[in-house]
Formats: structure tokens, sequence, C-alpha cells
């Protein structure tokens, strides 16, 4: 039996395609950029087309780098940036626009009017998010309503609509399957979490034509068959990538969280087969359905981590590359007393102010360079505590663990700080590529290159783990002054 996976990452600014072995080693990795279109404030683009023609050409790439061919091959996976959409035309498979990214802002005036007609209390209860441009619903209300002649097509089953995952499945079988799964259908504002399927209810309050929706199937099984490399070759695995992460961290037990530190921060804990609702404005979404029915996320959003790190290189020029981030910021041994609270776009969760803005607080004449990056690491680790504490109130579940990846979780100061600041281990993989590892999994288990979740826990391979090693008095004093900062930030733009 083949027991080679090519796993796809279809990421924002670029993708990225994995040839994984029956041992859930990487063999190959290849990248390729994506082009970022800001055609006017606030609007973030991107050229379906060049994410097909990108993807098929890092394919090709890969598997000649593997040096396999695609007989080798068990399976494909898919993971994908969620909630951007993606609007083509059934006949000839040519986009109607450009992708509207999930940064997007322009829907935001869609938005404010749901709200103003009482429907954002109905789309919490029934979707687990909220009612706020970063969702796929009101980019596709936007095609609607300001494209000509496109209701009128949607309406007459003319169009097909669907997050990144379904524009790949499409191309990958030459328009022969419009498909996607629970993981991103439920990032649409469309999905039914209680129900498992497009609400009905919603489809009508939004005016979206049913016509235009993709069939919802489980997250591992086989999607389709596709012959773009050759060969006959199942596509059996699909995720958004946030919940991909979270199954490439192999956390398939109630309780278990990850974090992700990228340009911002995702926290996902996985709820079980409960849905948690929140009341600390975290968000309710489908993890995965690997064919026993759906699993549950809570979810917090943190707008800037990483990117405080782009700040102070670009920004600040007081670094020249991110590396030299960890070195400095061990120059002083903490913060002393200063706090950087990074809402430079305002607060995510559990806080959601848009109107907060960036502050570095506690400086003295003594404050030094080393001791501003040591409260953007601190920044970091405060943040996702705040996260996880909501996430305790809302599902009753202290984690015992946090699993963490993306480029600042190299730092070991910050892990460090991390465990202190929860009171529970942090553990970083030998391999960062979660993501993309996620989508392999969940075409290898469907294909039979690994034989149950308890095979792929036992391929999770820990890097480097960190205990806690400070004072529960001293970190919670710590964290204390964090919110007395945030709590300056917020509500600093008038409106």
């Amino acid at each position: 039996m083949p027991q080679l996976v090519l796993s796809i990452d279809a990421g924002t600014t670029g993708i990225a395609v994995l040839v994984v072995d029956g041992d859930a080693l990487v063999r190959t990795r290849v990248y390729g950029e994506l082009t970022q279109h800001y055609p006017r404030p606030g609007w973030v683009e991107h050229d379906p087309r060049e994410i097909w023609t990108l993807t098929r050409r890092l394919m090709d790439r890969a598997l000649d780098e593997s040096g396999a061919s695609a007989s080798d091959l068990a399976g494909i996976g898919i993971t994908n940036q969620r909630e951007t959409a993606v609007l083509w035309e059934r006949r000839s498979g040519d986009p109607v626009a450009p992708a509207i990214v999930w940064q997007d802002r322009r829907t935001a005036d869609i938005c404010e009017r749901l709200i103003d007609e009482g429907l954002e209390a109905e789309v919490r209860s029934r979707t687990g998010l909220l009612l706020d441009p970063y969702f796929s619903a009101t980019k596709v209300m936007w095609y609607l309503e300001h494209l000509d002649g496109v209701r009128a097509r949607a309406e007459a089953g003319e169009l097909a609509f669907g997050t990144v995952d379904s524009w790949l499945l499409w191309n990958l079988t030459d328009g022969g399957v419009h498909a996607t799964e629970p993981s991103n259908a439920s990032r649409t504002l469309l999905y039914s979490l209680s129900d498992g399927d497009w609400d009905p209810f919603l489809l009508e309050r939004l005016a979206i034509p049913a016509a235009i929706l993709p069939q919802i199937r489980a997250s591992s099984g086989r999607f389709a068959t596709t012959r773009v490399l050759g060969t006959p070759l199942p596509i059996s695995g699909v995720a958004g990538d946030q919940q991909a992460a979270l199954f490439g961290h192999a956390c398939f037990e109630d309780g278990m969280v990850k974090n992700t530190y990228g340009t911002g921060s995702f926290v996902l804990m996985n709820t079980g087969t409960r849905i948690a609702r929140s009341e600390h404005r975290l968000l309710s979404s489908a993890a995965w359905d690997v064919g026993d029915g759906t699993n549950y996320i809570l979810e917090g959003s943190i707008f800037v981590t990483g990117g405080a790190i782009q700040w102070l290189r670009d920004g600040l020029g007081i670094i020249a590359t991110a590396s030299e981030t960890e070195p400095l910021a061990r120059s002083v041994p903490d913060a002393g007393g200063t706090y950087l609270v990074p809402a430079f776009a305002g607060l995510g969760a559990p806080h959601w102010d848009p109107y907060a803005r960036g502050a570095f607080l506690g400086i003295t004449g003594g404050t030094t360079k080393g001791h501003l990056a040591r409260a953007i690491v601190d920044a970091m680790a405060f943040q996702t505590r705040e996260v996880i504490e909501a996430m305790v109130a809302d599902s009753g579940i202290v984690p015992s663990e946090l699993r963490v990846d993306g480029g600042a979780s190299v730092m070991d100061l910050l892990c460090q700080v991390q465990a202190d600041q929860l009171g529970v281990v942090v553990r970083r993989p030998a391999n960062l590529d979660t993501t993309a590892m996620g989508a392999a999994y969940l075409a290898g288990l469907a294909e039979g290159v690994w034989s149950s979740l308890d095979d792929l826990s036992s391929r999770w391979r820990a890097d480097a783990e960190f205990e806690p090693a400070r004072s529960r008095d001293e970190v919670d004093a710590s964290f204390d002054g964090w919110k007395r900062a945030v709590d300056r930030a917020k509500g600093w733009i008038e409106h």
C-alpha cells in the first residue's frame, strides 16, 4: 500500500505543498508566495486563478523533489485560509470576480445593517460566530449586491460559491465536485452548528441562494478523485487551517489546546462533541468530522502577536531580523515594569474593541530597547492567557498543557513565559508545519496510512517542553499590571 500523502496548505500569503511519509515525517516541502491585492483601503483580494495555478505548479515540484511518483501517493489532503470567498461560473470554471480575503473590511456596512435589523443574537445562537466582515457570508452578499447580473445568475444556479478548499476541489476535479466540510462551512455565517448543515433561516434573511452552496461532507473521507498528476488519486482530507493545526497537534481529547503564534494568534480548544457556547465573545465552530460525528472548538483570535516583532523590525528599525528579538529581550531580566499593548488595529478576543490602540506604558528614564522587546514577548503570553481563561470559564475545562506552533514559537523565552503565565507545561513540536500535517493526517487516516487517532497521537513528537518556573504570586502580579495597561488602551479612538 502507498504510504505517502501529498498535503496542500493554501494559506493567505503563500501556498506550501508537502510530501509526508507513513512515519509522519516530511519528505519534501515546497512553497510559493501568493500575490496580495489592495485595490482600495480596507480591501484585500486574491486572484483565484493564481491560487489554482500556483497550487498545481507546486504539486508537481513537490513530487519531483521527493523522488516519488504519483503512484506512491495514498491520497491528497487540503487545508486553507478560512473565510475567503470565491465565486465562479459553473460552466466555464472562471471566477466572476477576485476572491475577497478574510482580512477584507468592505462589508462593515452590511454587518452594521444586519445588526440594526436585530439579527446579531440569532446569528450568534445559530452559528457560534459574530456579525463581522471577517466571515464569508457578507462577502457573498457584497458580490450579489454590487456586481451586475450576479444575483440573477446565482438564483438560476449558474454560479458556485466556496471557500478556498472548495475552489481547489473544483479545479482538481475539473468541475466534477463542489464540496466543503464542517470546519470551513462553520466559518461562513451560514452553517447551523446544531444541525450540521446550511441554515435555511439565515440563507433567507441574508438573501443568499442555496443553489450556489457546496455540499458538506466529512473532513476525512474520499471527496473525489483527481487525475492532475497523471494517475487517479483520492482527495481524502480537508479542513480550515486553524482546525487542521489543532488536528496536526493531535489535540483529539476534550480540553486540549493549541496556539499558533503568527502575525496574530489563534487559540483553539477542542470541546469534543459538545458545542460550548461562549459568554466571553469567543467563537464556537466545528473542528472536524472524521466519520463518527462532528467535534467542536472554542476559538480566540488575537490580532497582533508576532506582528509586534515586525513593527520592532520594520516600523522602529530596532532589530534587523526577527531572530534578534529573543537575544534583545534576554538582555534584561524582565520588562522593567513596562507593558506593551499591541492594539495596532484594535483588540480581538476576548475584548473585541476596534477603538483600542497600541500603548507602551510604565516607561521611565531607565527603559531600554531591551525592555521593549521583553514587553513584546510578555504581551504574546498575556494575550494568550486572557483567551485561555475565557475558554476555561466558557467550557469548564482546565487544560493540562498548551501545544504551540508558528514563527514566534521558536523562542524559548516566549514558551517559558507562556508556561509561567498559564501554570501548565508548554510543548513545542519537532515539526512546526502542523497545519499541513493536519491535512495530511486527515487524508492518510481515510486511506489507511494511519489506523486511528491513537496511531496519529503516537506520531506527535515534542521538540521541547517548558514547565512553569515562577511563583503564582509573581506571575499574577505581572498579569494584573497587563490588565491595567489594556484598560488604558481601550476606547482610545473617539467615535
